[in-house]
């Protein structure tokens, strides 16, 4: 494995996979938001510094054919030269023969996009077409002949190339051709990008060498979703804030009254045992006392304060209440290490956004003081977003489901590829 800062360059081409999976406009087609456009503008740029030109692949969307015209890269060509600002040459086919004439044509100081790397099934691995009642047996060849041909797909797009660098930490994920299988071809020639880098060293920063006190804030709506990612940071954190709809499920499993609130029962097992796995770990676990609550699932509801554990039937718990607030706020300002993953409230209706934003201030509060903060989650990158704190946090994770997998501890296959 290389280092993108230390390897040279020059005279190559540099084939990155980014993840210029972006929003479009359904009318216009136009970028609607180009955050994941200006986060890889480095990595190019730093190819291109460097004496190197670049071949750029992504996916975009989920294209059932090719081609698939509302799914093709050529929408956000403008938006990557005017974040670049130069103009950079487009393949209409990832796999046709313009598209390894024009990878070979490229001169130092060049840009090259490829199409839509899935209107190929080879991308994913995945077959396509399969009649509804397809037997067992038809899916499995099936399968067979996709994963043969994955094999020369993936060839395909690393002779375009002399050296390979992945940057989509947010397919990282996944075991596709572009992110894990391409990166065998380059044995000696691989790296990560800058946002790969970043993604990682943040990550491992927080799980695997932590300053204590550590404080994880896990918010969200249930906990099913969050069970993996609870028990692993049991290992490791000294406090545990549990914020959001879960509160209800716990309150729920403890023999509270959780009236209307969102509440997995089925999961009120599961609630006691990390409970009881903390309090054998030494873990303390901060679920609040007071819940801000509404007769509706709306902003302008009636709203009224209970104990977090004896909420009547009728209403439904939206926010942290002040007291809870306060609590989770001392906590998080004693911690030199914080991970937030999910805000404590419906923090898209103001009348309920005061417990996340209290939250996300103390988080800020924290880091100006020397803690190091990892933001991570969609609801939680928002979060900080609409309160205008991303800045005075360290590091703001976007990596949605490649970020959640590695905070389990299960090895992502486009990062294992590479440090292979």
């Amino acid at each position: 494995m290389q280092s993108i800062d230390t390897y040279d360059f020059s005279g190559k081409r540099a084939i990155i996979r980014v993840d210029f999976n972006v929003p479009l406009d359904k009318q216009t087609k136009e970028v609607t938001d180009d955050t994941r456009i200006r986060a890889a503008i480095p990595t190019i740029k730093k190819v291109l510094a460097g004496g190197g030109s670049v071949i750029l692949m992504s996916h975009l969307g989920r294209p059932n054919k090719n081609p698939d015209p509302d799914f093709s890269l050529k929408f956000i060509i403008s938006c990557v030269e005017r974040n670049l600002g130069m103009t950079i040459d487009f393949a209409d086919d990832c796999m046709g023969p313009q598209a390894a004439e024009k990878a070979v044509a490229l001169k130092t100081g060049q840009v090259l996009l490829l199409e839509n790397l899935r209107f190929y099934a080879e991308e994913e691995g995945k077959p396509r077409g399969l009649a509804e009642d397809a037997s067992d047996e038809e899916k499995a060849a099936a399968k067979k002949v996709v994963k043969e041909s994955q094999k020369e797909f993936t060839k395909k797009l690393a002779s375009y190339a002399d050296c390979y660098v992945n940057d989509a930490f947010g397919t990282a994920h996944r075991a596709h051709a572009s992110t894990a299988l391409i990166a065998s071809c380059f044995p000696n020639d691989k790296m990560f990008g800058y946002i790969m880098e970043g993604e990682i060293k943040a990550i491992d920063k927080v799980l695997e060498h932590p300053e204590k006190p550590f404080t994880a804030i896990i918010g969200g709506a249930k906990v099913s979703s969050k069970i993996t990612i609870i028990e692993n940071l049991l290992k490791k954190v000294d406090h545990l804030i549990i914020g959001g709809g879960m509160v209800y499920t716990f309150k729920g499993a403890q023999g509270g009254k959780v009236g209307n609130s969102l509440c997995e029962a089925d999961q009120f097992e599961v609630a006691l045992n990390i409970l009881a796995k903390a309090k054998e770990l030494g873990v303390q676990v901060h679920l609040g006392t007071d819940v801000l609550c509404g007769q509706e699932f709306n902003n302008d509801t009636p709203r009224k304060v209970f104990p977090a554990n004896d909420i009547p039937d009728g209403w439904m718990g939206l926010d942290a209440g002040s007291e809870t607030t306060r609590s989770f706020c001392d906590v998080i300002e004693s911690s030199k290490t914080i991970l937030w993953n999910g805000p404590v409230g419906v923090f898209e209706m103001p009348n309920f956004a005061t417990g996340s934003r209290k939250v996300a201030e103390a988080i800020a509060r924290a880091t100006s003081k020397g803690a190091y903060s990892l933001v991570g989650g969609g609801d939680s990158v928002a979060c900080i977003n609409q309160f205008g704190l991303n800045k005075q946090v360290s590091y703001v994770s976007t990596g949605g489901g490649a970020r959640l997998e590695y905070m389990e501890g299960i090895e992502l296959p486009g990062v294992a590829a590479v440090r292979k």
